[in-house]
């Protein structure tokens, strides 16, 4: 079975928080890029990425299982439970050969620009600095701005 898709309501925010929202799931990587409108996402949608503890039955949202939810920086907004942008970056960054690299590029050139032209606000973790490095100047450069 499928969870309805993003084509059905008028923003992203609505279908996350109708079909995750008030549920034990944190929404993560590309989902959670587009909760937080770091993402503008793909037209008519229907793969959601979340933490969960358990699998349940629906066969278009990614499970990410996790023991609990101690270990992640959640931000709780509408009803719906989200990755922080610093804890979705680095999901992403560790994660680089199998992520979304559109949304992960789209979604730090969206917080480079919106917070006053800098990264500062990010606590990339050290593990990931190199990948972080290597893409940055790609985010940099997705509006067209030559660096």
């Amino acid at each position: 079975m499928i969870t309805k898709t993003s084509g059905e309501y008028r923003t992203m925010r609505a279908w996350f928080r109708d079909v995750v929202g008030g549920k034990n799931m944190v929404l993560c990587h590309a989902s959670a890029l587009e909760y937080l409108q770091l993402f503008s996402g793909y037209l008519n949608e229907n793969r959601i990425d979340v933490y969960a503890k358990e699998a349940e039955l629906y066969e278009n949202i990614r499970y990410r299982i996790v023991n609990d939810f101690s270990n992640l920086d959640i931000v709780k907004f509408g009803g719906v439970q989200c990755t922080s942008a610093s804890q979705t970056f680095n999901d992403m960054l560790r994660d680089y050969k199998n992520t979304d690299e559109q949304a992960l590029i789209e979604g730090l050139s969206e917080y480079y620009y919106t917070n006053n032209e800098s990264f500062d606000g990010l606590i990339i973790h050290s593990s990931n600095i190199k990948v972080f490095n290597e893409i940055k100047y790609h985010a940099l450069e997705y509006y067209g701005k030559r660096y």
